[in-house]
């Protein structure tokens, strides 16, 4: 079932794409012909830019001339639905602005906490999520959160524990939060105090309802769920099955395909290991690679791709609620701080801000305007200040 247009024609985005380079070509050999014409063609040039500083520190055949050249054709661009062209009963989805079912499209964002241990690798449901946040934990480890709206998984997993920053970044879209109990700042003050702004599902203290336990992962790393089954148990717990109208990003339709540069690599190391993404001009998204290989989705067995990357530069401390024997880290996601924005083979230094623990994060441009992203997939990627991030 086609859930979301914009990665549905993915394989038009190519063939159209290979199109307009066919074209753009045929235009060269065309006015090298011509009086005055000029034999070779213009390279797009590639974006360099690199991420904002953190606070603390990234043979040519001869072409034949005729007397009446045909018209050039025009390079067109993948078709992309306006507000208008939508199906009927279709909408844009309010976490990542694609067009999808509007039973989708509004439906209650699904915020599941992920284990990236490298014996939780490769993870299910990456693919299908909306929105996809990192951050580091306590030890050599990090951990995912997925949040699900028009995108359908048959498998998510591992699922682990909760940490508090990750219950803020829940809040935003007063998700159905889906975890595996947590440490005990998460599970005694900060889910409590939070209860009007996440609808709680946990495995450990509410009851298994959607999660199960696979016989080919070793515990801890062998919890999974799926999206259908966690609607089910929602709506058991008479949770809500519809977005709550929260405030949304702005998103934009991509640019044309001439205008796109030719590509772009970035390169966020963490203690697991470094995430890349490579930009591919003909489609408009970047390929994920993960201990650098292209990452596959075991849900599907399709590749990752994303659309908008965000670094976010955040400042990482202990927690001084840590339970004894324990040293939580905190990520101090809650204020402003620098980013980089990476979408569309650009890279845009921005400042993100969050002003309390519930609100949305933003990101603003230079100029104080906040950014659009592109319609798509979504990768948040919160970092220490001064990551070595590359660019190339």
């Amino acid at each position: 079932m086609i859930n979301r247009i914009w990665t549905g024609h993915r394989a038009l985005a190519i063939a159209v794409g290979a199109i307009a380079v066919v074209a753009i070509l045929v235009a060269s050999l065309l006015l090298a012909a011509m009086p005055g014409g000029t034999g070779q063609a213009t390279q797009t040039p590639t974006a360099t830019a690199s991420p904002t500083a953190s606070p603390t520190a990234v043979p040519t055949p001869s072409p034949t001339a005729t007397p009446t050249p045909e018209p050039t054709p025009t390079p067109t661009d993948t078709p992309v639905p306006t507000p208008e062209s939508l199906p009927p009963d279709w909408a844009y989805a309010d976490l990542d602005g694609v067009a999808a079912p509007a039973t989708l499209a509004h439906r209650l964002p699904l915020a599941i906490m992920i284990d990236d241990h490298q014996l939780a690798r490769p993870q299910s449901g990456i693919s299908s999520a909306s929105i996809v946040y990192r951050a580091p934990v306590e030890g050599d480890a990090d951990r995912y959160m997925y949040v699900f709206q028009e995108g359908t998984a048959t498998d998510i997993g591992p699922v682990r524990s909760a940490r508090p920053y990750y219950v803020y970044w829940a809040d935003e879209y007063k998700a159905l939060f889906g975890h595996y109990g947590g440490d005990a700042q998460s599970l005694l003050k900060i889910i409590p105090a939070n209860a009007k702004y996440i609808y709680n599902e946990d495995a450990l203290y509410q009851g298994s309802c959607p999660y199960h336990r696979i016989t080919t992962r070793v515990s801890p790393h062998n919890a999974y769920t799926n999206t259908a089954i966690l609607i089910t148990c929602a709506a058991k717990r008479g949770y809500p099955a519809t977005y709550q109208k929260l405030p949304t990003r702005p998103f934009k339709d991509d640019m044309s395909i001439i205008d796109r540069p030719n590509a772009q690599m970035v390169n966020i190391p963490y203690r697991t290991g470094t995430v890349g993404y490579q930009y591919n001009f003909l489609t408009d998204d970047y390929t994920r690679f993960q201990d650098g290989k292209p990452e596959i989705d075991p849900a599907n067995g399709n590749n990752v791709y994303a659309r908008t990357i965000v670094v976010l530069f955040q400042y990482v401390t202990t927690d001084p609620l840590s339970e004894p024997g324990h040293i939580r880290p905190w990520v101090n996601s809650v204020g402003s701080g620098q980013a980089t924005v990476f979408m569309e083979g650009q890279a845009i230094a921005a400042t993100w801000k969050k002003t309390s623990n519930t609100a949305l994060t933003r990101l603003y441009d230079k100029s104080g305007k906040e950014i659009p992203f592109v319609r798509g997939k979504i990768f948040m990627q919160s970092v220490p200040p001064g990551t070595a991030v590359t660019v190339s």
